[in-house]
Formats: C-alpha cells, structure tokens, sequence
C-alpha cells in the first residue's frame, strides 16, 4: 500500500480558503491509496471560544468524500466539529474510503495546557480501520504521548498520528513518533502542519516510519509539500514473526 502524508499551512478559520488550497496543491499530489491531513486542517487548533469551528452537515467532511471518490482512495484527517445537538464540540477524526461510510474516532486525550478541554468533549472509543488489507489505529495529536492509549493489541498493522504540534516541542515529537513505532512493532504515519496560528508556530515533522523506527520518507521542515510511503505487509509479518516482543507485552486494563 501507497500512503500520501500531507503537510500544510493551515488557514486561522478559513474553511472555504482551506479546501480550495488542498484542492489546489493536492493536484501535484503523487496517487497513493491513502492520504493523510493534519490535525483540524479546515480551521487550524480551534480551542479558542470565539474560534471557527464547523458544524454538521461539515464542509470537511463533504470535501473529504468527493476526494476519496474522485482519487479512489481513502483520505484522513482530523475536524473541528460542533455535531448537532451536542454541548461541546468534538476533535474528530475521518477515515474516508471510496467504498463505504466513513468511519471516525474522537481525540481522546484533549489538550488541556492548551484549553481544549474546556470546548471540546474527550472521546471513548479506540478505533482501528482496516482497508485494502492494512489495518491502521486512528490517533490525535496529544495522544502521542500517552503509551497505553496507543499500545498495539494485535489488532492493528500502522498508527495514524495528525497533529498540530508546535515547534517549541518538536523535540518531543520526534522522540515519541519512533518509539511508538519501535515499541508497538509497527509502521508509523505521523503529520504535522506548519505556519502560524494566534498561539503557536508549526516546524512540520511530518514523516513516515517503518516498524523498526526507521524513516522511510519525510517533508522538508518549514515547507508545504508531501511525501509518499509505502507499507509492506510481507515486511512487517515476517518481522513480528522472527522477533515477537508483542507477545511479551504487558496487558493493560483501560477504563471505559
């Protein structure tokens, strides 16, 4: 499997502007079965009160379907979402396919440095979805950090990481997208964005990691660009197979 990571420089709000840019450069975009967005890449890191936030039926949502459809491809990536009815907004992330509904996982560890805690709900749910073989977990940003969440199961082959994490942690980040990828024995696809928002400016970081913690390919820091990985099923069995750590693992129990 082809996977397409996506860097970019987020509009601060502008949903339309944001769609119509990955229109845009996502025509240069080499073809890949999946491609990966940043963290709330129609609005930018919304905690604010008074910062843009979509509401159902979400624009996002829409694009990303026509997307997936026109490229027959899936896409992901993570919206700012105010679902109808709902007190709080959600952190929400899509998996798209051209071949059914939408799937989605709600960030389940909020930013609360950041104040996301305070206008959005924390999700509950572990999601893993499978397509064309590869079965990737669903995760956000801050999730990064916490190693339990995030601890394979057996159950997925690639972890799915979207974020809008800032250059003054970028440190961090690096060090946590490998050791994910060494300890859970599996491949990592990690995007960032880069630019500015009202709280922070992003360096990127975007990259993809094989199962040894190895990089298979990256964008150039500071810059809007893409770049491609594949993920070789064969590769990864074949590795858990002769070195099988996992079953030595710990066994967690997670609250509900």
């Amino acid at each position: 499997m082809n996977v397409c990571l996506v860097q970019m420089n987020i509009l601060w709000g502008d949903v339309p502007g944001n769609l119509e840019r990955l229109d845009r450069s996502l025509r240069d975009a080499p073809a890949a079965d999946l491609y990966v967005l940043p963290e709330m890449f129609t609005t930018g890191f919304a905690t604010p009160a008074d910062a843009r936030v979509e509401e159902e039926p979400s624009a996002g949502l829409e694009w990303m379907k026509s997307f997936s459809a026109s490229r027959n491809a899936a896409v992901c990536g993570s919206i700012a979402l105010k679902p109808a009815g709902a007190g709080k907004c959600v952190n929400r992330m899509y998996f798209v396919t051209p071949e059914g509904e939408p799937c989605f996982y709600d960030k389940r560890h909020l930013f609360t440095f950041g104040g996301e805690d305070e206008r959005f709900s924390a999700g509950r749910r572990r999601v893993v979805a499978e397509y064309r073989g590869v079965r990737f977990l669903l995760s956000v940003c801050y999730d990064l950090r916490f190693p339990v969440w995030l601890r394979g199961r057996g159950d997925y082959d690639a972890l799915i990481v979207t974020a809008s994490w800032p250059a003054a942690r970028r440190d961090a980040w690096d060090a946590l997208v490998k050791a994910r990828a060494i300890e859970n024995q599996c491949y990592v696809l990690a995007v960032n964005r880069v630019g500015k928002d009202p709280a922070c400016t992003y360096d990127g970081g975007t990259a993809a990691l094989d199962f040894l913690g190895s990089g298979i390919s990256s964008v150039p820091d500071g810059e809007e660009g893409f770049c491609l990985a594949e993920l070789d099923m064969r590769k990864l069995r074949a590795f858990r197979r002769d070195f099988p750590a996992l079953e030595d693992a710990d066994r967690f129990e997670l609250e509900p």
